[in-house]
Parts: C-alpha cells; structure tokens; sequence
C-alpha cells in the first residue's frame, strides 16, 4: 500500500484532479442516483475545513515567533496590492454593467440570514472577529480572529527560547505534512463535488439567467487575465503569465470545485512554498488574503446591484456608480466576517440607490440559484489571487533590494 501511495503522489496532482473531474461529471449524468459518491467531495472539503484553522495559526505563530525581522515591508506591499485589486474588480465591473447592462427576473427570497444593514455593521463585525475567543475562532473557523491570536501569540514568542522555537517549527512541519496528505487525496473529493453538482443541477439549469452569468464570469475572467497580471508586471517587470497559469492551475481549480477560499489554504501554502517564497511572509498573507482579497466578491456585488437598479429602472451616474466600486471594495473585504458571504452584502450596496431591502434579498436569493456557477468562479479567482499577489509583492521586494 505504500509503494502504491508514494506512486499515486509522482503523478502531477493537477492530472489527477482532471481524471476525478472527467469521472465526476461521467457519473454524475449517467448514474445521478448514486448519491454515495457525493460522500467524498464532503468529506474531502470538511477535512481541508477542519486542517485549516489549525494550519494557519500554527503556521502564522510560528513564523513570527522564529521570523528574522523584515515582513513588515512585505505585508505592506500585499495589502496594498489586495485592495488595488479589488477596486480595480470592482470598478470594471461597473464598466462591464454599464456597456452590457442586464436586468433580472425578481423571485421570491429564500434567505434565512440577515444581510448587514450599514458598511459600519461590516466593519463591526470583523473587529468583533478580530477579539474572538482564540479557541473559538479556530473551531469556528473566524480567521480574522486566528489570524490576529496568531500574530500575539507569535510576537509574544520571540523572546522565547530556542527549545521553545524548534517545538514550534516543529509542530509545524507535523500539521503541514497532514495537509499534505489531504491535498493528494483532491482527486477524489474533486470526483465527489463534481458528481454532486452534475447530477443535482444538469447542465443546463441556468439558462434563464445566462446573460447575467456572462457578465459575471466575463468580468472575472477579465480581471484574471488582463489587469491581474498586468499589476503583477508592474510588480515583477517580467512576463507575469507563467506565474497567473501556475497560480490558476494549482489554487483556481481546486477552488472552483470547493467554493472556499479558507478551505483553499492549505493548497496556497503548499503553492507558495513550491515557488520558492519566503514562509515568513506567506504563512500571514495567504490566510489574510482569504479574508480581505476578494476581486470576485467585489465584481459580485457591484453587478447584482446595478442589475437590481436596472430592473427597477433607477438611473445611475458615473459618479453614483464610482462610490458603489469604492464601497463594494471595503464590503467585499468583510464577505468573510459575514454569513452568506458576497451575496447577502449585495443588500448593502443596493441601499445606495433607494432599493428596498425585500427587493434586495430577492436579488440574493438570484445569486444563490446562479451561485453554482458564480461562487465557483468568484473562489477561483479570490484565491490564485491571493498567491499571485503574494508572490508579485516578494518579486517587488527582491527587485527593489536588488538597485
């Protein structure tokens, strides 16, 4: 069985993940009533869910705790490189709305959250995450909350001994090879979701809203392809494309199919690391990424809402539409700190514009019929951003130390 494993794991882990796929989705049309098979997409995603948490506030203290000193420039280049981006997203999907406007065919809401009522209630939120319990937050799964334990807990154990430092590294490493272990069984939970989705909504289901898809998936695409890695040249001052098709191929697909950029991290982590990046660095800015680098959530929103102005009839002007980029920007950020994700953030930026919140939930609940298709690729680009922007920031850094 171990020479059968250590076989399974030479095999390029994006092949296999293209076998499960093509299988997946074989099954799924054939023999949809073999609901079993959808068991290893949800046990595979509730393992990345489970090993995350604990894999980023290991990983993060860890780092801090034995880091030479240094990541405070690097971190500053991210940030600033995440929320460029995603206002970049957000207003070119404006643009996209504006030369391709759509409209939307209102349903009854069936959204049993509560969508926050004020950008001040996002912003609320995610403080209040960022004092959570610490065991809470990892059992919870609050990585705002992890994240900012993880960075006191870390700080603090600077001026620990050395014995204390190599148990940490060494915890570390334990966690990272579980994660490992878990990533090489994608192909299998790749198969499950891929089956569960096929044989629950067939390929044709969304139809009716295909011109709204469009726009949604063309605007990511866009961003993916064009000013994506149009920022990280201006980063790198090379060709970024090598590095966008690495990042897409080994975060975007396994992102698609899971629909969660936390229960992506682990695949970043292992991607940053075959790159070559400095863990110090990335051990912080692929989980914060996962909270605050959201182009997708971004594009999102803006479209959902100027849709539901469409169809209501509402005018908007380019300065009207400039704030809802700027506050799609700052909501896209706190998706993570609110239940529902992007979509019940829609409600927020619909308000800009007078439109009612019973109309507004109506648009959400659009979403969650369209979400199959929409989150999948919103998480594909949330997350091989994070690792694209990571590594274009060290690029940065390097290049700079370099003159």
């Amino acid at each position: 069985m171990k020479k059968v494993f250590e076989k399974w794991c030479n095999i390029s882990l994006v092949l296999r993940i293209v076998v499960g796929l093509v299988i997946g989705a074989i099954l799924g049309l054939a023999v949809p009533q073999f609901t079993i098979v959808s068991w290893l997409g949800t046990i595979f995603v509730g393992a990345l869910r489970a090993i995350a948490p604990v894999l980023v506030f290991v990983l993060v203290m860890s780092s801090l705790a034995n880091s030479k000193g240094g990541a405070g420039a690097n971190m500053r280049v991210v940030i600033i490189l995440y929320m460029a981006s995603t206002f970049i997203a957000a207003f070119l999907a404006t643009l996209g709305s504006f030369l391709f406007p759509q409209t939307i065919e209102l349903v009854e809401a069936a959204v049993s959250n509560t969508a926050p009522q004020g950008i001040g209630e996002v912003i609320e939120n995610l403080l209040v995450n960022m004092v959570s319990n610490p065991i809470a937050s990892i059992v919870n799964a609050n990585y705002i909350g992890i994240l900012t334990w993880a960075v006191i807990f870390g700080a603090a154990l600077k001026q620990s001994s050395d014995v204390t430092k190599k148990l940490l590294s060494d915890v570390s490493e334990v966690v990272s090879q579980a994660v490992r272990w878990v990533i090489n069984l994608a192909p299998f939970g790749i198969l499950g979701l891929v089956f569960e989705t096929v044989s629950e909504n067939g390929l044709d289901v969304f139809a009716g809203y295909g011109k709204l898809l469009a726009l949604l998936v063309g605007c990511m695409l866009f961003i993916s392809f064009v000013t994506n890695p149009l920022v990280a040249f201006l980063c790198m001052r090379k060709n970024p494309y090598p590095l966008v098709f690495t990042c897409l191929k080994e975060s975007g697909i396994t992102a698609f199919f899971t629909r969660s950029s936390a229960a992506n991290i682990p695949m970043n982590m292992t991607l940053c690391k075959k790159l070559g990046l400095n863990e110090d660095y990335y051990s912080v800015s692929i989980p914060l990424g996962a909270t605050i680098n959201m182009d997708g959530a971004a594009i999102t929103i803006t479209v959902m809402t100027l849709a539901a102005a469409n169809t209501l009839g509402i005018a908007v002007d380019f300065p009207s539409a400039l704030i809802l980029s700027i506050v799609a920007t700052l909501a896209a950020c706190g998706a993570s700190g609110v239940a529902g994700g992007s979509l019940l953030l829609i409600p927020l930026a619909c308000s800009l514009f007078g439109i009612p919140n019973d109309v507004a939930m109506q648009v959400v609940a659009v979403g969650f019929i369209i979400g199959v298709i929409q989150d999948s690729v919103e998480t594909a680009l949330n997350s091989s951003s994070d690792v694209l922007m990571t590594a274009s920031a060290e690029y940065y850094l390097r290049r700079k130390a370099e003159k």
